[in-house]
């Protein structure tokens, strides 16, 4: 099956390279769909530069609008069966692919999530309020849609390709997170967890999601749940 790997990026310099020549070198048949989503810093450079030398690559560039908002771009663009949303910034390593994937492949997952909580993984010890609030959501949404997910905020999704399609996403910044968990477990969807390791940053590093996030993120799964 065909990988098609939605990148959203956003002044990510600093990796984006490094992230790119991992997923290319993965042995998967795949695409690589990189959104640039109005960074500042030399990105797009970056970004134009790989494509004009790689064929399986499609650059899009937009005004920055967020995560969600970069994720919905790229979804026009799958070619492969399999969609999966590879962040820029190396707190995930793509040789975790193949793993991901494999319930889809074999047939018998229409989701799967990388999940940092799940354990048996590396786990670099991270924000504390971080880890209250994402172990808090995936309790509401466990509650909200009866499942027993253990790590909505991954940044790790894999899909059949046309599970993602039909899903009519919504958000623009990281309440697409909470958004897509809502709407996979709302659709009684064949949703599996696969544990992943985590390379997570600090504030200090470059990591932008706050607790602000935290509240959007609960009004998204409410809003989930109480829509038609």
């Amino acid at each position: 099956m065909k990988v098609s790997f939605l990148i959203p990026v956003f002044n990510e310099a600093a990796t984006v390279g490094e992230v790119l020549a991992l997923v290319d070198a993965l042995a998967l048949e795949k695409q690589l769909i990189v959104v640039d989503d109005g960074s500042t810093d030399g990105t797009a450079e970056i970004l134009d530069r790989w494509g004009a030398d790689h064929e399986n690559t499609v650059i899009v560039h937009k005004p920055n609008e967020g995560k969600g908002s970069a994720i919905r771009a790229a979804i026009p663009h799958i070619e492969g069966e399999i969609a999966i949303i590879q962040d820029a910034d190396m707190e995930y390593d793509p040789a975790e692919v193949p793993n991901i994937i494999e319930p889809i492949t074999r047939g018998v997952a229409d989701v799967v999530l990388g999940s940092r909580l799940s354990g048996g993984r590396p786990q670099r010890t991270y924000l504390f309020w971080h880890y209250v609030g994402n172990h808090f959501l995936s309790l509401l949404t466990n509650v909200l849609f009866n499942t027993t997910l253990s790590d909505i905020e991954t940044g790790y999704k894999a899909f059949r390709a046309e599970v993602l399609r039909s899903l009519d996403l919504q958000a623009d910044g990281f309440s697409i997170e909470p958004e897509i968990a809502g709407k996979v477990s709302k659709r009684k969807l064949r949703v599996y967890e696969i544990p992943i390791a985590y390379y997570g940053r600090t504030h200090a590093e470059g990591k932008s999601i706050t607790w602000r996030d935290g509240f959007a993120a609960m009004a998204m799964l409410l809003r989930v749940r109480l829509s038609g």
